[in-house]
């Protein structure tokens, strides 16, 4: 159980407008602090968006989804899960990146990750582009490669882009297969659709065993069947969740840099996660959330649900 001092200000302690915004309210605890140790999941910012090919604006997701989250409340209205009551949670703040340079805000995204596996807190990173996964991976898989479970209308599995840029939001899982992080026959992917530039990704998926289930397979057997086959794939042994906000249909969620119709609407977003309880989970994400193109915030309350899914689950898992 956690104590007092990990608990979320209450709504009906201080409005949800007042005080400065955290990650669902929580504290806000550094390295330095006296509690740092006691931390089991963190919520970290990821302020990024070097890896974004197209429309940038991710790098403004952490702090947009900080100010919704405040909506956020303590119980689950289904599963009655109380996270923030079973599991000391924290907001660790953000990492910072250099604006100038993606080598090197790779490097300090990984050194930063590698060092919460140290401290053994489980990561919960909030981007920020899907680049940021990968030095996310390199911190929390240092034991031994991982399985995962991909929301996304995109594989992110390409080889490289504009003539051998091999670190892209669209190269990170190419990446992480390639290091060792991700065991390839252990990975799914879920949503995918959308126009392509060409097979090559697909190719390499299914060179690998990646399992990937377009979003027409997701439609035509249901939610609760799919789900029932990626966790028969990843197993017990630990793995990561990924979910990038493109997922959802930009009907529900247009606060996106690279939006694909034909998608999931709003409330089968977060019954998805509802399937990962149990799950070995070592780390989570959610990404891509990119507010420039959602001035009215509704991208960013669905994206703060779908986090408190996630920490339900981490709660919840084994």
């Amino acid at each position: 159980m956690s104590d007092t001092f990990f608990k979320p200000v209450s709504g009906f302690d201080l409005p949800r407008f007042a005080g400065v915004p955290t990650f669902m309210r929580l504290p806000h605890v550094d390295k330095a602090h006296d509690r740092y140790g006691d931390i089991d999941i963190g919520l970290v910012g990821a302020p990024w968006d070097a890896g974004t090919t197209n429309r940038p604006g991710p790098r403004h997701g952490p702090r947009q989804l900080r100010d919704a989250s405040t909506m956020i409340r303590a119980e689950h209205p289904v599963t009655r899960v109380r996270p923030f009551e079973a599991t000391n949670m924290a907001d660790l703040g953000d990492i910072g990146p250099n604006p100038a340079s993606l080598d090197d805000s790779l490097k300090r995204f990984t050194e930063y990750f590698q060092s919460l596996k140290g401290d053994g807190i489980r990561p919960l990173m909030v981007g920020g582009d899907h680049l940021c996964t990968l030095p996310a991976l390199r911190g929390v898989a240092a034991d031994g490669p991982l399985g995962m479970i991909h929301f996304d209308s995109h594989t992110d599995l390409y080889h490289s882009y504009f003539d051998g840029q091999m670190y892209t939001h669209g190269t990170p899982f190419r990446r992480a297969i390639e290091e060792g992080l991700l065991d390839p026959k252990r990975v799914v992917q879920i949503g995918i659709r959308g126009t392509m530039y060409d097979s090559e990704d697909i190719d390499f998926a299914a060179g690998v065993g990646v399992r990937i289930i377009r979003i027409e397979e997701l439609f035509r057997r249901g939610t609760e069947d799919v789900m029932a086959e990626a966790r028969e794939i990843v197993g017990d042994q630990p793995i990561y969740v990924s979910y990038d906000i493109d997922f959802v249909d930009p009907a529900f969620a247009p606060g996106t840099g690279t939006p694909e119709v034909g998608g999931p609407n709003s409330f089968q977003a977060i019954e998805v996660c509802r399937h990962l309880y149990g799950l070995n989970i070592l780390g989570a994400d959610l990404v891509e959330v990119s507010p420039p193109f959602d001035q009215t915030g509704g991208t960013a309350f669905l994206g703060a649900s779908i986090i408190f899914e996630l920490l339900c689950a981490m709660t919840a898992s084994r």
